[in-house]
């Protein structure tokens, strides 16, 4: 099969294509042919030597949708969609023609999605649904506001606030861009600036001086004073990442006071197998309608694979898919 790979770490300029032996199924595992594959900046990350545990040389890629070609006779023609913590680390990933995985990794692609689109949805979800529903408990009449509004996980993470029934305030540089689901569904937005006194002030405006609940920062670092002085009384802070930097100063005083609660989420825990269980919870919705990933905007093949990973890099907007 001819698959990216990298052999050292750097730019997207490491990414070659090669020639690797077909994976086979073996007892407990299946093939995928991959449809499509989408481009994370934690794969770019992971190229660049930025994530842990990654041993080379590696096929990277977390997210991917196909069809299985080898493993148990009931799988076989199935559909699937996928992501992982290890995979793309530890494991062979997803920016290949095939990828093998756990039989107990597989999940049935929602029918309503085309394979780029089912692609574009593992890391943002995942981890999306990891803090805002199993680590903060987003409940209904709760208001959350969402750090990085406009990119993958902060639209992820606007939909799940709203079936949920919360009310969603997102916080960006930039609005949300017309016609995804975040601009859609959003009750406000703060443009976010170094001042964090101010963009705090307004976001306590919008919650008449109360606060949040939840404060999902899906950006972090830069964010961390304005997401802490957003919170409301025994609100819980979601922090998934640290942009700028990795260190911060809490007041402690304040934070004791109001009985404030920081989180981390990390999806990097889960592996191929605890993420599919995540998505086949996420298929109803996608079946539905009431989840929709940002729009794919940028296709390349595997051999600009270097320049799907140069998109990201740059970060244009929308989604970004390999297509093998």
């Amino acid at each position: 099969m001819r698959a990216l790979r990298f052999d050292q770490f750097g730019g997207p300029d490491v990414l070659r294509v090669a020639e690797l032996p077909d994976p086979l199924a073996t007892d407990g595992t299946a093939v995928v042919a991959v449809r499509a594959a989408s481009v994370n900046p934690s794969d770019l990350k992971n190229v660049a030597g930025i994530m842990e545990g990654t041993v080379l040389p590696r096929v990277p890629g977390r997210d991917f949708a196909g069809i299985v070609v080898d493993g148990p006779p009931q799988w076989r023609g199935v559909e699937v969609w996928g992501t992982g913590g290890d995979v793309g680390f530890t494991l062979d990933g997803s920016h290949a023609e095939y990828i093998r995985v756990p039989v107990t990794a597989l999940a049935r692609k929602p029918a309503a999605l085309s394979f780029e689109e089912a692609s574009a949805v593992g890391v943002n979800f995942v981890i999306g649904w990891l803090g805002a529903v199993e680590i903060a408990h987003l409940s209904r009449g709760e208001t959350v506001v969402v750090f990085g509004i406009s990119g993958g996980v902060g639209g992820a993470v606007a939909q799940i606030a709203r079936t949920r029934g919360a009310r969603v305030l997102g916080v960006d540089r930039v609005p949300p861009a017309d016609g995804t689901p975040a601009a859609e569904i959003i009750d406000a937005f703060v443009p976010f600036t170094p001042d964090a006194d101010a963009v705090a002030d307004t976001l306590l405006t919008h919650t008449g001086r109360r606060g949040a609940e939840v404060v999902y920062d899906a950006v972090g670092g830069v964010t961390t004073a304005a997401a802490l002085a957003s919170l409301a009384q025994r609100g819980r802070l979601v922090v998934i990442s640290a942009v700028g930097t990795p260190t911060v100063e809490i007041n402690l005083p304040d934070f004791y006071h109001r009985e404030a609660r920081m989180l981390g989420a990390d999806s990097r825990k889960l592996d191929v197998t605890e993420s599919a269980e995540r998505l086949a919870v996420l298929t109803p919705y996608f079946e539905r309608g009431e989840f929709r990933p940002l729009p794919v905007a940028h296709q390349f093949g595997l051999d600009e694979g270097h320049k799907a990973y140069t998109a990201v890099a740059e970060q244009v907007s929308g989604r970004v898919v390999i297509v093998p």
